[in-house]
């Protein structure tokens, strides 16, 4: 069951991932979007839009430094276990929390204004779904791991980080997540389970940028003045008439 588990279904999850973009922007590039809907209403967007995004992008960095970046490289450059442990669960937690309450004010606000919740699709409500979950799972591992150390303390830069790095050297070793404890797996299952949902939401717009304007001609623009088309001279749009 642990292979299953912590080989088979990352690998799964993570082959639908790079394939289902390929096969979205081949087959749906005019679909390729957040489906917008500022028009719509723009009081609530504009207060849970910034808080949703830089919240994740907070959550998203402290991901990356807390998996990617071994445990002997922050001491190697003077950081303590202590000082480690204090800006990840202080920056986790607020991270966390902008997120959260931006994705609730966003998802109020879906079901509040009647064409926004028109527009809104299945694939948004699953993906709701599984974020929401992800985030609040995420900040419980911070508060129970590390708060209230329930259990037992557990460091997760010596058994979920390891086993994150060993799985994308395609050697992951199922053990360690196996020993992990229940909050950090359910966390990593239902991540997987967003990423292999990923391509087929909106969520793709994160991989959008706006590249084509540093290659596009330019418009040129010109009065009509610069060039008089035929032997009369234009005519005011005011004038009159005269038959």
């Amino acid at each position: 069951m642990s292979t299953f588990l912590w080989v088979v279904v990352p690998y799964v999850c993570l082959t639908v991932f790079v394939l289902g973009h390929a096969w979205r922007y081949h087959y749906d590039k005019f679909g390729w979007t957040t489906r917008s809907s500022q028009l719509y209403e723009r009081k609530l967007l504009r207060i849970g839009s910034p808080l949703f995004h830089f919240g994740m992008l907070g959550v998203v960095g402290g991901h990356v430094i807390g998996l990617l970046v071994p445990r002997s490289w922050t001491k190697a450059v003077g950081i303590g276990d202590h000082l480690y442990h204090v800006v990840a669960v202080t920056g986790g937690l607020v991270a966390g929390v902008m997120a959260v309450v931006g994705m609730a004010i966003l998802i109020y606000r879906r079901r509040t204004v009647g064409p926004v919740f028109s527009a809104t699709t299945a694939m948004d409500k699953v993906m709701y779904l599984f974020l929401g979950a992800a985030i609040l799972l995420g900040m419980w591992n911070t508060i129970a791991g590390s708060i209230f150390t329930l259990g037992g303390e557990y460091n997760y830069r010596e058994g979920v980080s390891v086993w994150y790095r060993s799985f994308l050297a395609f050697q992951p070793d199922a053990g360690l997540m196996a020993d992990a404890p229940l909050g950090f797996q359910l966390h990593a299952l239902v991540a997987f389970g967003l990423f292999a949902l990923w391509p087929f939401t909106r969520l793709v717009h994160v991989f959008s940028a706006p590249v084509g304007y540093l290659t596009r001609p330019y418009i040129v623009y010109r009065s009509r003045d610069d060039q008089q088309l035929g032997s009369h001279t234009p005519r005011r749009g005011w004038d009159r008439i005269n038959k």
